[in-house]
């Protein structure tokens, strides 16, 4: 099963960085040791642009559409 976004939070691992999957999300799209994968970064700013890009989030208005062209 794909699931587009996961919160996680990067950790400080020895000199370098990482960051933990979920286990559901391991399971679900069969993830094995060494192997490699590919990860989109987005920072929680950059989301919040997206969202209100589409129309997404809680403040976001729900679409009206202006009865003036009808008759």
């Amino acid at each position: 099963m794909y699931n587009p976004v996961i919160k996680t939070r990067v950790r400080k691992i020895g000199t370098s960085f990482g960051v933990l999957l979920p286990k559901k999300i391991i399971e679900e799209n069969q993830i094995k040791n060494k192997q490699d994968i590919e990860l989109i970064l987005l920072r929680k700013n950059k989301i919040k642009t997206i969202e209100k890009a589409f129309g997404i989030t809680k403040e976001a208005k729900p679409f009206q559409r202006s009865k003036e062209d009808r008759w």
